[in-house]
């Protein structure tokens, strides 16, 4: 049943109206950051009313405007869009503490510009979230990237402008060429663009037409990252630790994948891309993604060019569940989102809290460091463990998923993928808590064996995601809920 409500709007427009009061209170730090906080706080409160509804099955709408029949800007709230907001509401609360110990301890310029953009990214976020349709859907994909631009090029040093340039040229460039294209052929194809449990391509579509729509698609969601559109995201690594957190596990990318398992599953539909073969094409991308990703992120010395590699390798596994276009597939991929979300924020929090308090950068420069920084180098572990899909840790949860959705679609080959890249995921996290924990420091450090941690709101938020990540894995019920109805929907199978 679908349920009016304006709450879908509130939700999203809270942070819209936060970055606002940060503007003007830009000359009072504290009220500014309360605004932050207090703006964090009631996005995820209005976001969480809403679940009991989605998890009875409902939908919450909200309509904004008709441009013509099949055409309008709304808002509609399933179990997808849930659990992508779930996750994103709760770790903005986390990354605003995290964002002011280290913005305090760098002593970052343009605090007020940072804050309000991180502000307006998480309504373009929840606006991606909660919407009804494609075209609501490409409005606030194309804010999320205008908004975060200036996030990537926030040092204002050579390397960070040339950084955000490389950022915005792809994802505005392919979302203007291939995603606009897209957009505009399936509303010539179907005369709608609204989301269906079953897709909007009708019979009478011509299996070419259909092919290009979903190859534009492809091309055009260049924030899947996926190789080799993927050049942005490690070039954007030169943003503030905070802004790294936000783009490959808060916002930037999970919209991304985000919107391609909404075009698979609500666009395209579960049998359609079956009868074609196009969900057949696009798990093999993905494996393509899955693997090169892991073995270049091996050979990365520099920690957040690593976990930006191991990024565009985890995104990948949610854009093959949902190709898998089984059940169990789309449990894991949706699962996926928040998982992998925990855990990649746990990492690039922990590098952040590196690099303020020993402003190291490498692999090769983290000898002895968990004796030094025990609680971050505990936590960055821990998530670790859980990409690598060990128990007790809930990286194993929708990896397991992943794994039956491929036996349901007798896709024995996809088993070699996910087990090859769970090898080179421990490969490329296994050293660097090898290194921290059992590698003695050298020079002036092997002196000293004082505790010195980033400050307490860096160390504080990265325990908190880190406890997260194993809640996920004792606790993961309103997340699996939410996919396997998600599964239920598009496919009618049980999850």
């Amino acid at each position: 049943m679908d349920i009016t409500s304006s709450t879908p709007l509130l939700a999203t427009g809270v942070s819209l109206g936060a970055a606002l009061l940060i503007v003007l209170f830009r000359r009072h730090p504290n009220i500014r950051e309360g605004w932050t906080i207090l703006a964090a706080l009631t996005k995820f409160a209005l976001v969480a009313s809403m679940a009991p509804a989605i998890l009875r099955g409902d939908a919450i709408v909200c309509h904004l405007v008709t441009i013509a029949p099949g055409l309008s800007l709304a808002f509609r709230v399933d179990a997808l869009g849930e659990a992508f907001a779930l996750t994103a509401s709760f770790l903005w609360i986390v990354t605003s503490f995290y964002s002011i110990g280290y913005v305090r301890a760098e002593k970052e310029h343009a605090q007020t510009r940072y804050f309000a953009c991180f502000a307006v990214a998480l309504s373009a976020t929840l606006g991606a979230a909660f919407s009804a349709n494609m075209l609501t859907t490409f409005v606030f994909y194309e804010i999320l990237t205008l908004c975060t631009f200036p996030l990537v090029g926030h040092k204002q040093t050579t390397e960070a402008l040339q950084g955000a340039r490389k950022y915005l040229a792809y994802l505005l460039g392919t979302s203007l060429t291939f995603l606009m294209a897209a957009v505009v052929l399936t509303y010539y194809a179907t005369g709608t663009l609204d989301f269906s449990p079953s897709g909007v391509f009708g019979s009478d579509v011509s299996g070419t037409l259909v092919s290009v729509a979903f190859l534009l698609y492809v091309l055009g969601v260049t924030k899947t990252a996926m190789m080799p559109l993927h050049g942005w995201l490690p070039a954007a690594m030169v943003a503030p630790t905070p802004v790294s957190a936000l783009l490959h596990a808060v916002a930037v990318v999970k919209t991304g994948v985000f919107v391609m398992v909404r075009v698979v599953v609500n666009l395209f539909g579960v049998d359609l891309l079956s009868r074609s073969g196009l969900g057949t094409a696009l798990v093999w991308y993905a494996s393509f993604t899955i693997i090169l990703a892991s073995i270049i992120a091996l050979r990365q010395d520099n920690l957040k060019r690593r976990l930006a590699y191991s990024t565009v390798s985890q995104l990948s596994y949610i854009v093959l569940g949902a190709a898998l276009l089984t059940p169990a597939g789309i449990t894991g991929s949706v699962l996926h989102i928040a998982i992998h979300a925990f855990g990649k924020i746990t990492l690039f929090f922990g590098a952040g809290a590196i690099y303020v308090a020993t402003h190291k950068t490498r692999v090769s420069e983290l000898d002895g460091i968990g004796r030094r920084m025990p609680f971050t180098m505990v936590a960055f572990s821990l998530a670790a463990l859980s990409m690598i899909g060990v128990p007790p840790f809930a990286g194993l949860i929708s990896k397991w998923y992943l794994v039956r959705g491929a036996v349901e679609a007798g896709a024995l080959p996809v088993l070699l993928v996910l087990g090859t890249s769970t090898l080179l995921n421990a490969g490329y996290f296994l050293p660097i808590v090898y290194r921290a924990f059992f590698v003695a420091p050298s020079g002036e450090e092997a002196e000293s064996w004082r505790i010195r941690e980033a400050p307490v709101p860096m160390v504080a938020a990265l325990c908190v995601t880190a406890i997260g990540v194993m809640a996920l894995f004792f606790a993961p019920s309103i997340f699996l809920e939410l996919a396997r109805q998600v599964a239920r929907t598009v496919t009618g199978g049980i999850g």
